[in-house]
């Protein structure tokens, strides 16, 4: 519980959402419903085949996919339900606690995607740049130690963040307007002096974004001029298009969120902050499938493989 400046207690705060009439928000309710089973389905897919196909489930890179898809359906599960439900709703009404704890999920989660798209960018420089070395770098074992690493970074950044933000009074106004519970809006409903806790917040998510950034353009810059020395026009042609799926995936994500959280600007709750929120806790989540995997030949062929093996045990 809270106890703001004339000593009542605080125990709430009330999300605005999209500010929009009634008519429009059904609209956005039917919009992001659908997008949320699309998503999940989507993810749901890869991983099963995946796990389900003898030849994917060794290789490095799916198996990177298959943890970035669960790790998808964890992210968008954090915010589109709620978002949902408030939608029915004429305001948002979320405890404090609940308030924080999905500021810490959400928060790790999308930093747990820095990471994944961090070790997809070194899977890729490994495979084209030191390919006669990747299958004794690159083992399943190997593959799953960065797994873990990339969800244990991705939780661990932001425990001292919201430790600090837990110990501090709300003097109220508890409105938020946001859909999701931002660092930024909470803090600025807190109870002075808050200290250097805005700063340290600012800090660890600009150095988790621009360190995951800075080895994502390193990784990717030292494989495309690799790339370009190389003569074998086949394989540098099919190299470029796998590359280029996982740059426009960086892109998207890494775009919106440096847009969000590294750009100072005075309106942190304008309307262009709730789009472009989002633009990246829905829209990539769903996106990410389609550019990834499911335009990827093997992709299709191990469930094109997995369909027959099905019909094979369906007439048996």
């Amino acid at each position: 519980l809270m106890e703001n400046a004339n000593g009542t207690t605080l125990q709430e705060f009330v999300l605005l959402g999209f500010g929009l009439d009634p008519s429009k928000q059904y609209i956005i309710l039917i919009f992001l419903t659908i997008l949320y089973v699309l998503t999940l389905v989507e993810n749901v897919t890869i991983i099963t085949v995946v796990l389900l196909d003898a030849q994917l489930s060794q290789l490095p890179m799916y198996i990177l996919l298959s943890n970035f898809s669960w790790m998808e359906i964890c992210y968008v599960t954090t915010t589109v339900p709620r978002m949902l439900f408030d939608l029915t709703s004429s305001h948002g009404i979320i405890s404090i606690q609940a308030c924080l704890i999905q500021f810490y999920v959400l928060f790790s989660l999308g930093t747990a995607e820095f990471f994944f798209l961090s070790a997809m960018a070194l899977d890729r420089y490994l495979a084209i740049c030191h390919p006669l070395h990747y299958s004794q770098i690159m083992t399943p074992n190997s593959c799953y130690v960065l797994v873990a690493a990339c969800w244990f970074l991705g939780f661990l950044g932001y425990i001292v963040p919201v430790t600090l933000i837990s110990t501090l009074s709300f003097c109220g106004p508890n409105i938020i307007d946001h859909f999701l519970c931002d660092p930024g809006p909470i803090l600025s409903l807190a109870c002075p002096p808050v200290g250097n806790i805005p700063l340290l917040c600012q800090i660890v998510i600009n150095t988790l974004f621009l360190a995951n950034v800075f080895f994502v353009v390193i990784s990717y810059g030292v494989v495309i001029f690799t790339l370009m020395k190389s003569s074998n026009q086949g394989s540098r042609k099919k190299a470029f298009s796998t590359i280029s799926m996982h740059l426009l995936v960086v892109t998207l994500f890494y775009g919106s969120v440096g847009g969000m959280y590294l750009i100072p600007s005075g309106e942190s709750q304008s309307e262009f902050t709730k789009a472009i929120t989002l633009f990246y806790t829905t829209f990539t989540p769903f996106v990410n499938p389609l550019i990834y995997c499911l335009r990827n030949g093997q992709v299709k062929e191990a469930l094109r493989r997995i369909i027959r093996r099905i019909f094979v045990k369906a007439k048996v």
